[in-house]
């Protein structure tokens, strides 16, 4: 026996998802710092960020800050005024981490993201070892999320979608984790679940860095509850469905949801803090985006926790005008890469995060005589990746329906409230990069299925073409990502080399 196979493996289960997380952070650090420049919206994120670190809370900035703290002149450019920001802090300090340790330039306001997407990866593996129970699946969960495009890019940039997707896939992880603890203790009630309690933090993070992450809460809190209460029906003390239900439902919601919501007022801890600077700014009425919030901003109200009670009001309001911004001011705007969400699930219109055309030919990029160079960040999923998923997902919801396993119903129902949310939204610019957090779970419906087509094959021959089916499978996302890395990264290529990895036309 060798020493590698006397390895435990309950080991290799850490090694292998470590080995490859330690691989995704090394891609995506590489030239991290390159565009010297905000990217997209990097321009809102990373200097509320800094903001956040220097006052609290988020200042406006000078109409010169980009291009000075491009060349790194940090004086003069903020403003006193506090910003509208259109989403909570939650996010952006983690970007302010990255800042705080590394300093205000591109690479610090991007490493944060870097770090969070290769630990997404770590979490994705042990997730799928947790539903399949085999390392090597989960290691290819681990492989096929280094090598998506779009989970790469996303990864590369201070944009809040990335630290979305992780809270998300660590908080179901939390919850599936949970469900394997519960089942071998069904014979009484436990309140105390720390699996659910970790769940909570990670939805309240998810809620506290965009708002979408609700739906998952909402979801995924409701799903634990009708599972547990479905198993305890032959198991542990018999109770009716109500009483059952109320048994589970309401520590549940404690848990999960209070524990969420509590997370979530806190990370608004700088507006409440410094609510006197808002109300100043906004309570008197802001233009057609808000009404006065009320007698109390001219005359503060009196009294033992007057002040709180004045900072929590000022807090309601300012969600109330944010919330008009997201659902109606927005809906009159236009931009060149928004998309519907139909055809996201294809990447039929990825995003160009940034690009250059008609660079000169002395760049030396290679190109034929008469051509010029281009250099583009495109958030663009793997499509090998992306394309397979949707069958694998349309696989997974039959199974689900055959089996009513929650297994296969996990990555359907994650897909679907990260996914089917955004068309009631769809008359506003939104993006296809929204769906980085779909790309987690549509690579669990692809293992799900690798590992069905595995535990299936039963002759030799069958075991030699599920490895080959999965083998190229896994070759060919890998080979694909290597193909468009020049696009994910601003590589300098001839524009001819451009052209031909733009394989729809509403790729350009």
């Amino acid at each position: 026996m060798t020493v590698l196979a006397r390895i435990p493996h309950r080991v290799w289960g850490w090694v292998g998802p470590i080995g490859i997380m330690l691989l995704a952070f090394a891609l995506r650090v590489w030239n991290l710092g390159y565009p010297n420049k905000f990217v997209f919206d990097e321009t809102y994120y990373a200097k509320d960020a800094y903001s956040l670190l220097q006052h609290g809370y988020v200042r406006d900035f000078t109409e010169q800050a980009n291009q000075q703290i491009v060349q790194g002149r940090l004086d003069g450019i903020m403003t006193d005024e506090p910003s509208w920001i259109v989403h909570p802090d939650g996010g952006k300090w983690l970007i302010a981490l990255g800042e705080q340790v590394f300093g205000f330039d591109s690479f610090g306001w991007r490493i944060a993201g870097v770090v969070v997407g290769a630990l997404t990866v770590l979490v994705l593996a042990r997730l799928v070892l947790r539903l399949t129970g085999s390392v090597v699946v989960s290691c290819i969960a681990a492989l096929l999320l280094t090598v998506d495009g779009m989970h790469f890019v996303m990864s590369r940039l201070a944009l809040l979608d990335i630290f979305l997707t992780f809270w998300i896939v660590c908080g179901v992880a939390c919850l599936a984790a949970d469900r394997d603890w519960i089942r071998d203790r069904l014979d009484r009630y436990r309140f105390a679940r720390p699996w659910q309690l970790l769940a909570g933090l990670s939805f309240g993070m998810a809620c506290a860095t965009k708002w979408s992450g609700v739906y998952v809460l909402a979801a995924f809190g409701l799903a634990t509850v009708v599972s547990e209460v479905l198993a305890r029906r032959h198991a542990g003390p018999r109770h009716g469905w109500v009483r059952r239900t109320l048994m589970v439902g309401l520590p549940a919601f404690a848990s999960i949801v209070l524990v969420a919501l509590v997370v979530y007022v806190v990370s608004w801890t700088g507006f409440l803090l410094h609510h006197e600077v808002y109300e100043a700014r906004f309570g008197r009425g802001y233009g057609d985006y808000s009404a006065p919030w009320g007698a109390y901003v001219d005359r503060p109200t009196t009294g033992f926790l007057g002040e709180t009670r004045d900072a929590f009001r000022s807090l309601w309001h300012f969600h109330v005008m944010t919330y008009q911004f997201h659902t109606t001011d927005l809906n009159t705007a236009t931009h060149p890469y928004q998309s519907d969400p139909l055809g996201w699930l294809v990447q039929l219109r990825p995003v160009g995060a940034d690009a250059q055309f008609d660079l000169p030919s002395s760049l030396q990029c290679g190109q034929a005589a008469g051509s010029t160079c281009v250099r583009e960040i495109l958030i663009l999923g793997n499509p090998i990746i992306w394309w397979t998923g949707v069958l694998a997902l349309v696989a997974a919801l039959v199974a689900w329906v055959r089996t009513r396993s929650w297994t296969w119903g996990m990555p359907v129902v994650a897909v679907a409230v990260c996914w089917l949310p955004w068309f009631r939204f769809d008359d506003r610019p939104i993006f296809s990069f929204y769906a980085v957090t779909l790309i987690p779970f549509t690579i669990v419906a692809i293992c799900l299925v690798v590992d069905s087509l595995i535990r299936s094959a039963v002759t030799p021959r069958q075991r030699y073409l599920a490895g080959l089916t999965t083998g190229v499978f896994v070759v060919a996302a890998v080979v694909a990502f290597w193909y468009f890395h020049p696009i994910y990264t601003d590589g300098l290529i001839p524009y001819d080399a451009w052209r031909n990895r733009m394989w729809l036309g509403r790729w350009i």
